[in-house]
This record gives C-alpha cells, sequence and structure tokens, in this order.
C-alpha cells in the first residue's frame, strides 16, 4: 500500500507537477514489475481541478471542492496511466466514499474488486469520491482512508509519502529538531507535537499520518512514513523516514472491518459486570448486563458497547431492534425453547463472533 498527498505531486499553486508524479509511477512500476502487488491510494484530483477552473487556493466550501475534483479526477487519471503505460503497467481507477466502508456489504464488494485487479496485475489507483461525498460522510483524509485499505486487501505494509521526510521531535524546521527513525508505541511518541496543518493544497497533517499509521499497526501492518522525493529508497529498503513497528496481530477480516471501518448508529451502556465479561472474557453480550440504550439502531447495525463513564471498550453488530431492546434492559430472561409468554427463546445482544475489543 502506498498513499501520496496532494502537496507531493502539484505545484503550490495548484496544477499536476509531470516531473514529480512520472517519478512516483516509475518507483511504483518497477515494483509491479518485479512481482509486488501494488495499490496507491492518491490525492490530488482537487488540487489538479483549481487550474482548469481558475482557482489560486483550495476552496473552502464543499461544493467548490466537488466541482474542483470533477475537473480535476480526469486530468490525474489520464497522467497516471500515461506514465505507468511507459513501463507497460495497466492501472485502474477506484473511487470510494466512507459510505462504501461502513456498508458492510460495500466494503465486501470493494474487497473483491480490488482482489481481482491485483489478479490481473493492474494497479488499483484510489481516491475519495469527492464528487459525490458530503461533510457527513467523508473520511476527512485519505491518510485515513489509506490505513482503511490497507486493511480491506489485507496489506503487509503501508508506505504514507508526504513533503516530509520523517515525523520529528519538534517541528521540522526548528534547530534541533530530529527525526524519530522508529515508533513501537502510541505512548513513545505522547509529547511530541504533531498538531501542524497540511499543505495548501491538501487536507492532511502530520496527525492524520500518525492517527493512520497507529490504526494499520494496530492490525499487524508496517508503516513507513517519509517524503515522496525518497521513495525509491523506502521501497529498496533503505533506512529512511520513520518506521512504525506494529503493535498487534492481523485480525479476522471481519474484525478488522468491525473495529476501524463500520460506523455506530447507536450506544449500548454496560455495567461493570458485562463490561469483564465482554472485554476480559469475550462473551455475548446478554441483556442482563444493559443499563441504557443511546440511538435508534435496527437488528444488524453497528453499535458501541460502553462502561458506565461512556469509554467505548467494545463494538459488535446488534441482534435487536432499539425499542425491541429496551423493555429488555438489565433482564435475565428465561432460557428455553420458548419463554413462558410463548415468545421465541432470548437471543445475545451482541454475539461474540460479531464483537470485537476496542
Amino acid at each position: 500500500m502506498v498513499k501520496v498527498g496532494s502537496s507531493s505531486l502539484t505545484s503550490p499553486t495548484g496544477g499536476l507537477d509531470g516531473f514529480r508524479l512520472q517519478a512516483l509511477s516509475t518507483a511504483l512500476a518497477r515494483q509491479a514489475l518485479s512481482g509486488v502487488r501494488v495499490v496507491l491510494v492518491s490525492s490530488g484530483a482537487i488540487a489538479a481541478g483549481m487550474g482548469p477552473l481558475g482557482l489560486t487556493r483550495r476552496p473552502k466550501d464543499l461544493a467548490t471542492q466537488q466541482a474542483a475534483a470533477s475537473a480535476g479526477q480526469g486530468q490525474l487519471m489520464a497522467a497516471y496511466t500515461n506514465a505507468f503505460t511507459l513501463h507497460g503497467v495497466r492501472v485502474g481507477q477506484v473511487l470510494l466514499t466512507a459510505d462504501d466502508m461502513h456498508r458492510r456489504s460495500h466494503y465486501v464488494n470493494a474487497s473483491r474488486t480490488l482482489e481481482r485487479l491485483l489478479e490481473l496485475e493492474v494497479v488499483p489507483i484510489i481516491n475519495e469520491n469527492d464528487t459525490v461525498a458530503t461533510d457527513e460522510i467523508r473520511f476527512g483524509d485519505n491518510d485515513r482512508l489509506a490505513a482503511l485499505v490497507a486493511h480491506l486487501v489485507d496489506a503487509d505494509a503501508l508506505l504514507l509519502l508526504s513533503d516530509v521526510d520523517a515525523l520529528y521531535d519538534g517541528h521540522p524546521t526548528e534547530p534541533g529538531s530530529r527525526p524519530i527513525r522508529t515508533v513501537t508505541s502510541a505512548e513513545q511518541i505522547a509529547a511530541v507535537d504533531i498538531s501542524g496543518a497540511g499543505s495548501a493544497v491538501g487536507t492532511g497533517g502530520m496527525a492524520t499520518k500518525v492517527a493512520a499509521a497507529q490504526m494499520a499497526t494496530e492490525e499487524g501492518v508496517s508503516v513507513l512514513l517519509t517524503s515522496a522525493d525518497k521513495v525509491t529508497a523506502a521501497l529498496s529498503g533503505d533506512e529512511v523516514g520513520t518506521l512504525f513497528v506494529p503493535t498487534g496481530s492481523k485480525s479476522p477480516a471481519r474484525r478488522r472491518w468491525l473495529a476501524h471501518a463500520s460506523s455506530a448508529t447507536g450506544r449500548i451502556v454496560l455495567d461493570d459486570g458485562a463490561v469483564d465479561a465482554v472485554v476480559s472474557h469475550r462473551t455475548s453480550l446478554l441483556p442482563v448486563g444493559i443499563t441504557r440504550i443511546e440511538g435508534r439502531f435496527t437488528a444488524g447495525d453497528t453499535v458501541d458497547l460502553c462502561d458506565d463513564r461512556g469509554l467505548v471498550v467494545a463494538r459488535g453488530l446488534v441482534g435487536y431492534d432499539a425499542e425491541e431492546l429496551r423493555p429488555l434492559v438489565g433482564q435475565r430472561l428465561a432460557r428455553g425453547p420458548r419463554l413462558r409468554n410463548g415468545a421465541p427463546a432470548p437471543r445475545p445482544v451482541v454475539r461474540r463472533d460479531d464483537l470485537v475489543v476496542l
């Protein structure tokens, strides 16, 4: 998995930088020709559309962003197609919205599409579908999208390319700031200031890259953060940038989706005993351990499971509609094939196979 930001592909005032895009495409084409499966998440559509629309700075309103993305996406893909074709490598465009990740059926379909493209030796080039995405259902930045796609395609590694060559222990321009070569835990960089904004043509900053790195490493994916002009060295295994070491192991695909890509439509608050049972013993959730229900949801929706302080401890697929579940809160229901009133026996609120601890 490779992600490249807008600032690494465009001039400061917008418009594609053909030299930069060609250099990146050449490095990735060489990997593809050597037998490595390559997936690229590329920003740049809005930035590429600024010039044709006569814009000198990235638009702030959603409608103009969508218009710029519409004008620029074709230019971006045409440039990539030409650059990869020079090396005999085919590419395919995949546009995703956050809704495609949140909905399980869309998520599975996207996975199948990407897998088939890779089987056909096509390099998928992925971007957020900015022309239709709304503020409410946007990824926010392509760093997060790249981490989610890394989970989706079961990637071995994620390379985040930026205009900064590494994560520094201070602002990169400040005297005395030094690059952090290896990150082994979130605690190691908790005191590092990563609050700076993104470039004039992009939306991300170092905070989004660190968050994406942590999301990927939790699922056993190694992450390297460096600048786009060092892509060849990075792909060759040279010691460049900042390496984020995996902090967890890969979980089943369904649980990866639950933990990172699904969107909760409600919250279920648990008592201490239920929290312990779910978190420590990985049991199914029953009505007796519930103290409160928040929000409206239907059976099959994703819900957050919280302790009495509101801390989310797990996430899962709920087996009841919210209104169906409310009368059962805190009840210890009888076991057996049917209840005394003739109703079906109670089922778990969240089955352990449909639950992931966060």
